[in-house]
């Protein structure tokens, strides 16, 4: 409950605690900055919160893997019809709002631990076949730290492509939440590269000193090995993005994430 609290006051842009380095904050958000890939973005999913932009490098993945249940998947939906299996999780609802032949349903959240409801990335992928490619589509409120910390080495290496719904990131501003954020960041970026981001528009960005960070964002990753990359200068938002709240403004990935 504290945290949550914190979390709502940071994202209002109120500072209850020590702030971090502005130099090192600047630095993160240089690291994050998105990439332009040889491999062209395409959009799959709804026209709205249940689309991603994902490169249009596919073929080969087995499956993707999706911790998460929304109000709906037309996500899982448009990759099942591709021919690729669904693992989705989530101890808090019974099933995907919808159904399909390739869909695969475990009552547990994906979590740092496997317990009674929670289950690791690792032991929801255990039936995999060792060394296929896979996708990872992940939306869990903030939970993404700790799962993506606990991941091993091996299976992040065989998600070719992720796009993950990152939240909090206004605690970028203080200590605990740059080092938090910047763990997980960096031992991403040993792997991948970032090649989209847009932010969510149900929250404005939190700013200091200049620097602008939206609270929540969706982050796009392309795997290095599967092309060329150089810094990406838009435009922001892509032709193919759309708003998650279609009845709320946009809100524009500020320019210290892109420009120089």
């Amino acid at each position: 409950m504290l945290r949550q609290a914190r979390n709502f006051m940071l994202e209002k842009g109120f500072w209850s605690e020590r702030t971090a380095e502005l130099g090192e904050v600047a630095a993160l958000v240089r690291r994050m900055r998105p990439m332009q890939s040889s491999i062209p973005l395409r959009r799959l999913g709804g026209a709205n919160g249940g689309g991603y932009l994902i490169p249009d490098d596919l073929e080969g993945i087995k499956a993707c893997i999706s911790p998460g249940v929304w109000i709906e998947c037309t996500f899982d939906e448009a990759v099942a019809d591709l021919g690729l299996d669904v693992l989705i999780a989530d101890a808090a609802a019974d099933g995907p709002p919808a159904r399909h032949d390739r869909f695969t349903f475990t009552k547990k959240s994906v979590d740092s631990f496997t317990g009674d409801d929670r289950i690791t990335m690792d032991d929801l992928c255990r039936n995999i076949r060792p060394g296929e490619d896979l996708l990872l589509d992940m939306d869990i409120e903030g939970a993404e730290y700790r799962v993506l910390s606990a991941i091993s080495d091996d299976l992040l290496s065989r998600f070719r492509i992720m796009t993950i719904e990152f939240h909090h990131l206004g605690n970028m501003h203080t200590p605990f939440g740059l080092s938090e954020i910047g763990g997980v960041f960096d031992r991403l970026l040993r792997t991948h590269n970032i090649v989209h981001i847009h932010p969510n528009n149900s929250l404005t960005a939190v700013s200091r000193g200049g620097i602008a960070i939206p609270p929540v964002m969706e982050f796009t990753f392309l795997r290095r090995d599967r092309g060329s990359f150089t810094p990406s200068t838009g435009p922001f938002p892509h032709p193919l993005d759309a708003t998650t709240e279609p009845h709320l403004p946009e809100v524009v990935l500020p320019a210290c994430w892109y420009a120089n």
